[in-house]
Parts: C-alpha cells; sequence; structure tokens
C-alpha cells in the first residue's frame, strides 16, 4: 500500500512540474495583452480567456500536490497545538469524513454537467473565445479524483503508523 501512495505521490508531483509553467504562461500572456491593448489597440477575447483556462488548470489541477506538501488551508483550532497523535487522529477524520466525502460529492453532482458539456462539445464562453467550455468543465472532475487520490495516499501513510494508544 506505501508503493501505491508512492506512486500516487509521484502523479500530483510531475502533474505540478508542468503546471508550474502555467504560472509563467499566465503572467506572459497577460503581460502581452496589456501591451497590446494600451500600446497597439489590440485585443483578443480568445486570448483573455487563454489566462483564464490556464489560471483554472493551475489551480484545480495542483490542488492534489497543494495537499501533498500541507500548504493546503486547514482550520487550526485545536490541530496547532494538539500533540502529534492527537494530530494524526484529527488528520484520519478530516480525510475519511470531510475531504473525501466532499470530493465524491462534488465529483457526483458536477458529472452531469460536465457529461452534457461533452455531449454537444460546448463553445466559448464569449463571442470569438476559445471553443472548448467542455474542456474547462473537465478540470472539475480531474480536480476531484487528484484531490481524492492524494487523500487515500495520506491516509495510507497515516494508517501505516503505529498508533501508541
Amino acid at each position: 500500500m506505501l508503493r501505491l501512495a508512492g506512486y500516487i505521490d509521484a502523479i500530483n508531483r510531475g502533474i505540478a512540474q508542468v503546471l508550474r509553467w502555467f504560472a509563467l504562461a499566465m503572467v506572459m500572456i497577460q503581460t502581452g495583452i496589456v501591451i497590446g491593448r494600451y500600446v497597439f489597440g489590440v485585443n483578443s477575447i480568445w486570448v483573455q480567456e487563454s489566462v483564464l483556462y490556464l489560471h483554472a488548470a493551475l489551480f484545480m489541477l495542483a490542488a492534489g500536490f497543494t495537499l501533498l506538501v500541507d500548504k493546503h488551508v486547514r482550520v487550526d483550532i485545536f490541530y496547532a497545538k494538539a500533540a502529534p497523535e492527537i494530530r494524526r487522529r484529527i488528520d484520519i477524520a478530516g480525510h475519511l469524513l470531510l475531504l473525501l466525502p466532499s470530493m465524491a460529492a462534488l465529483a457526483w453532482w458536477s458529472w452531469p454537467s460536465v457529461r452534457n458539456s461533452w455531449k454537444i462539445l460546448e463553445g466559448p464562453i464569449s463571442v470569438g473565445g476559445i471553443e472548448a467550455v467542455f474542456l474547462l468543465k473537465t478540470l472539475i472532475p480531474l480536480f476531484c479524483g487528484l484531490v481524492a487520490l492524494q487523500s487515500v495516499a495520506i491516509l495510507v501513510r497515516l494508517l501505516a503508523e503505529k498508533d501508541p494508544a
């Protein structure tokens, strides 16, 4: 099971290695948009939407990696001053009772919209925009899957630790 957790970690690390370039691309494209608009009087909705697509992909697909490196938002009321074993138990409960059910619910309720979007190959958000809203909506189940997989990997490690109680 620990080997499986390692493979899941590798998937999210690999995705993060690609996605980090999305941030640079977003900055470069946005700079080009500003220069194009204010210096040359040129504008493109397609190019503007490309920043939105990159932004969505960056944040939705990097969420699993964020969980892996423990940089996610944590409600820190009891956790910060708790003993390591209490933290371990809080983490296990959080993954089992909150995170995994949330990912399952989000995937379940978003799936009809994603499926319908693929059926009709849903077009652009704005006239002249990127004709691939179906790809944008596909980020939702991918987000759920990557976060849920990373949650499972973390749970495997937490459960493999010895419980002194």
